[in-house]
């Protein structure tokens, strides 16, 4: 039997070459090939010369693979992902540690600290069904401690909570002690109405009179800014700080100003939760969200603020005034012993509002921006005196310490709804207050203790539709007539013709006056 033949050789070496490129085919994971890897392995494996090389065959061939990308490999290692949860745990976990000295000192500081007790505003929060949770206030009670170290306050209170679309505004509302708030930058909008000024003067100053053909001007005249209230004053008559998360830094926010009140009234905007963010609205609004957030919190705090009757007083100083005056303080009233809890979730009439209300001026009181100086009235004249309009007739709101039965409904909506906590057990209940015109807001009361709070998104009530505000009336075009209209351009022959006519009539005119020359000698004559 004849043996078989061998294959020919031109198909082995084929062979050989096509399994060649197939460990020549690089991974599309990792970039590298099976030819060059075993080449390394097995140049590994004869310089190092291991004992049990077949053991460890796998082990070895995973540190060539690492070896050739060093850095990617060292990345993956050092780099650890650390959760947003675990870096805020970290900055709250400062809030629950103490800080040094004796406890007597402590005990001491504690006395004469401004810090509320809102483990007890919870407490009646919750028996009211409205609050954040023990948790969560237990954390903001220690950030409001942390404040309340960094910053020389009289006064402190948390005002509750703003949502947002990104992030959320924890609010504290403070007061400073005398002498010891900073100072604030001039408005902006103030130095630019004098530079404007400045300029219009300059402009007149240099006008030049004998002009031919001058150019028109306008006669717009802008009308003034009302100035914005000052600090312990009106809407401006506390400072608040926000801050996204307890144990995060508090900002304080900036100063209210009337332009910023009245933009807000017309704007409806859910925040984000930055205070850098810019409010993108019509009609525009002059500022950031930080200052949105100001003006939405005087708003709330002028509209939703109450109190028990009772509570507060005006005082004997205060008292003796005129009656027609604007009252802008109270006092506590040391013989008020308390409403039933049941005649509170009644009758709104033993509800009191005890913050100043915002005029539509974006003031809580108001300010004439007709009013002239005196050296203006000296150098005009009389005629001009008289021809001046009417001074307008000063706005007046509801004073303070108003009840709650004046508050006038927003489509066909009561502005509040009062409730008790729970008809069980009556003794124990608390009186609550809710604001229909500002969801979120809420008040309760037991006994002599009361406090407000808000909690909701800081948009008002606007019924089951919005329209937003229209833009204005477009401006009138200039008035036509024979100075502005456009004509042709006259031809020679009428060019010629007027100079004739013209001509004419002045030759006339000269005659005319020579006869009555005549006639005046004549009548001397006689």
């Amino acid at each position: 039997m004849a043996s078989p033949e061998p294959a020919p050789t031109n198909q082995t070496e084929e062979m050989t070459v096509n399994f060649k490129a197939f460990l020549l085919k690089n991974s599309t994971k990792s970039n590298i090939n099976l030819y060059d890897h075993l080449a390394r392995l097995l140049t590994k494996v004869m310089d190092e010369r291991p004992e049990n090389v077949v053991d460890i065959f796998e082990d070895m061939s995973r540190e060539v693979k690492r070896g050739i990308i060093p850095e990617t490999q060292s990345t993956l290692r050092d780099v650890a992902f650390i959760p947003a949860t675990q870096l805020l745990a970290e900055k709250q976990r400062l809030l629950f540690s103490r800080g040094g000295g004796d406890e007597g000192d402590q005990e001491e500081e504690l006395v004469d600290t401004p810090l509320p007790n809102v483990g007890e505003l919870a407490f009646f929060l919750e028996q009211a069904g409205v609050g954040l949770g023990r948790e969560e206030m237990h954390r903001i009670f220690l950030a409001l401690k942390h404040l309340v170290d960094t910053q020389p306050l009289h006064r402190c209170r948390f005002w509750g909570k703003i949502l947002g679309t990104d992030s959320n505004y924890i609010v504290a509302e403070g007061e400073y002690r005398e002498g010891e708030e900073e100072e604030e930058e001039v408005v902006e909008e103030v130095v630019e109405e004098e530079e404007k000024r400045e300029a219009r003067e300059e402009e007149e100053d240099t006008e030049v009179v004998d002009v031919a053909d001058p150019l028109p001007r306008s006669t717009y005249k802008s009308p003034p800014v009302v100035p914005k209230e000052e600090n312990r004053t009106g809407a401006n008559k506390y400072s608040y700080f926000v801050c996204t998360e307890p144990g995060l830094p508090w900002v304080k926010l900036p100063a209210v100003t009337p332009a910023q009140v009245t933009a807000a009234r017309h704007i409806r905007k859910f925040f984000t939760g930055r205070l850098d963010a810019p409010v993108v609205s019509y009609p525009p609004f002059p500022g950031n969200e930080a200052n949105y957030l100001r003006a939405q919190i005087a708003r709330i705090s002028a509209g939703s603020h109450v109190s028990p009757l009772g509570f507060y007083q005006f005082g004997e100083e205060e008292g003796e005034e005129e009656e027609e005056g604007a009252r802008d303080g109270y006092e506590e009233n040391p013989d008020f012993e308390g409403i039933p809890v049941h005649e509170m979730a009644e009758s709104l009439s033993a509800w009191v509002h005890h913050v100043q209300h915002i005029l539509q001026q974006g003031r809580c009181v108001w300010v004439n921006q007709v009013e002239k100086p005196e050296e203006d009235f000296e150098e005009e004249g009389e005629e001009e005196k008289e021809e001046e309009p009417d001074e307008p007739e000063p706005e007046v709101g509801p004073p303070l310490l108003t009840p709650l039965t004046e508050d006038i409904e927003v489509l066909d909506t009561p502005p509040w709804s009062s409730r008790m906590s729970s008809h069980l057990i009556s003794q124990f209940a608390v009186a609550v207050l809710r604001s229909n015109l500002w969801p979120g807001a809420y008040s309760y009361a037991s006994g002599k203790k009361f406090e407000n709070i808000y909690i909701g998104w800081g948009v008002k009530f606007a019924g089951d539709g919005y329209t937003p505000t229209g833009p204005p009336a477009p401006q009138r075009e200039y008035p036509s007539g024979p100075e502005i209209t456009e004509a042709q351009d006259p031809s020679l022959e009428e060019e010629q013709a007027l100079k004739a006519a013209l001509e004419d009539q002045k030759a006339a005119q000269e005659e005319a006056e020579g006869l009555d020359g005549e006639e005046e000698e004549e009548e001397e004559d006689d």
